[in-house]
């Protein structure tokens, strides 16, 4: 694949916001949700009322679980959209690079976004659309395959704890490239 000019890049922070815009919002209601949960918390336990406290306290950590586990995930997407956007670089869009990344929203939204800042965002979209992957399908696929995913190293490397992958190639210095 040949590419002759790069659109203009935006700022990583731009793009790590992007990749995990679905992350964020959830992250804001998780938030909120805390907040919310730990007002009720604390009125049950100045009524000493137990089962409502038990129940608040369950509801608060939940939720401030969740804002850590959220975290976790967008980093590991931008980890994800680093790793495509080199790939899609080097080997221009490939439907072997974009199938690594069907198998979740979030995953999806990663390789689509290093895609169009490449410019060839339009073919990966048409690609997930030709493979039967619609915008509202947000649970990922292997948790529809196996319940017990939970229970498994691979899940919870894959979603929380990607390891920092270093870019390859400093996007944004770049103005025309040869060839891919």
């Amino acid at each position: 694949m040949y590419f002759t000019f790069l659109p203009k890049q935006p700022h990583p922070v731009l793009s790590y916001l992007r990749v995990g815009r679905l992350l964020y919002y959830s992250l804001t209601i998780f938030i909120v949700e805390s907040w919310f949960y730990w007002v009720k918390l604390k009125a049950a336990c100045t009524a000493d009322m137990l089962p409502y406290i038990l129940f608040w306290a369950w509801s608060f950590m939940f939720s401030f679980i969740h804002i850590f586990l959220v975290l976790a995930d967008g980093w590991s997407r931008y980890q994800n959209y680093k790793r495509a956007k080199d790939q899609f670089f080097i080997h221009g869009f490939r439907s072997r690079i974009a199938d690594t990344y069907m198998g979740s929203k979030c995953q999806r939204m990663a390789a689509i976004e290093a895609a169009k800042e490449l410019g060839i965002g339009d073919e990966i979209v048409a690609y997930y659309e030709a493979k039967n992957v619609k915008w509202y399908h947000y649970i990922p696929y292997f948790m529809i395959r196996d319940p017990w995913f939970g229970f498994k190293k691979k899940f919870w490397s894959r979603t929380f704890l990607e390891g920092s992958y270093k870019s390859r190639f400093n996007f944004s210095s770049y103005q025309l490239v040869l060839q891919a």
